[in-house]
C-alpha cells in the first residue's frame, strides 16, 4: 500500500481548488508534489505564499533556479531536479549548465561561492564558515544576499523533503544524471 497519493482536484479543500485552479492556468498542469501539498490546504497556501514572498529577493528568476537545481542535487531530490531542470532551461540555462550548476562546476566565480554557500549550509545543517561567506561576499554579495539564500535553500529543501517523504510519481523529465 502506498502512504501517499497525489490528490485531485475534487479531493481537496476549497482554498487549495482554487489554487489548484490558478496552477493550471500558470503552468498548464497541477504538478503532482504541489497537488500533494494540497492534501492540506493550509500547507499549499503557507507554501506559495512562502515562495511568492521569496521571489522578490536579491536573486532573479533565473538565478534561483539555478539555486534550486543546486539545492536539489545535494540534497538527493529526483522530483524537483526534474521539474527545475525543465524550468532552468525555460529561464535560459542551456541543460549541459544545469548539469554543471548541479556538480559544483559552473566557471563562473559567483557560481563556485553559491554552490559553496549551499553545500555548506546543506552540510552543516546552516553551520557556514567564516571563509565560505567571505567568499559569497567578495563576489559583491552581502549580508542581504545571504539571508535571501538562506530562504530559497529553505523553500527548495522543503519541496525536497517532501517528495522524499511522499515519493509521489514524478511528472517531468527525469533529469539527466551527474556523470
Amino acid at each position: 500500500m502506498d502512504l501517499f497519493r497525489v490528490p485531485t482536484r475534487e479531493e481537496v479543500a476549497p482554498e487549495a481548488q482554487t489554487i489548484f485552479d490558478n496552477l493550471q492556468k500558470s503552468l498548464g498542469k497541477v504538478p503532482n508534489l504541489y497537488a500533494t501539498i494540497g492534501g492540506s490546504g493550509n500547507a499549499l497556501a503557507s507554501y506559495m505564499a512562502y515562495v511568492q514572498a521569496q521571489a522578490r529577493g536579491t536573486f532573479h528568476h533565473k538565478e534561483r533556479e539555478a539555486i534550486y537545481l543546486i539545492v536539489s542535487e545535494l540534497n538527493g531530490c529526483e522530483y524537483c531536479l526534474a521539474s527545475h531542470t525543465q524550468s532552468g532551461i525555460k529561464a535560459g540555462w542551456a541543460e549541459e549548465e544545469t548539469l554543471q550548476l548541479r556538480a559544483g562546476a559552473y566557471a563562473d566565480t559567483k557560481w563556485k561561492a553559491i554552490y559553496d554557500f549551499i553545500a555548506a549550509v546543506i552540510a552543516g545543517r546552516g553551520a557556514v564558515s567564516e571563509e565560505v561567506v567571505s567568499a559569497f561576499y567578495a563576489t559583491g554579495y552581502d549580508q542581504k544576499a545571504a539571508m535571501d539564500l538562506m530562504i530559497l535553500i529553505n523553500v527548495m529543501s522543503l519541496t525536497n523533503y517532501i517528495y522524499r517523504l511522499t515519493q509521489i510519481p514524478l511528472d517531468f523529465p527525469p533529469a539527466k544524471t551527474l556523470k
